[in-house]
């Protein structure tokens, strides 16, 4: 189950629906539906982990709701 918080958004430059984990830096994807996007980002975000622990990279705990200003 992924508990990283999840940003979806239409990206006219894209005509696509982008979907991005903001805690794992460059972890995002897209598709041509919220859902679409979404279940592309839970495949990356689970390759994002794999590499991480491959590299020996620190794997940041999920937060939950962050809060941008």
């Amino acid at each position: 189950m992924i508990k990283y918080e999840v940003i979806l958004y239409w990206s006219e430059d894209d005509q696509s629906f982008i979907a991005e984990a903001p805690e794992l830096p460059g972890c995002m994807s897209d598709g041509e539906s919220y859902q679409q996007a979404l279940a592309n980002l839970e495949i990356i975000i689970k390759e994002w982990i794999e590499t991480a622990r491959e590299l020996g990279r620190e794997i940041p705990v999920p937060k939950g709701r962050l809060v941008y200003a």
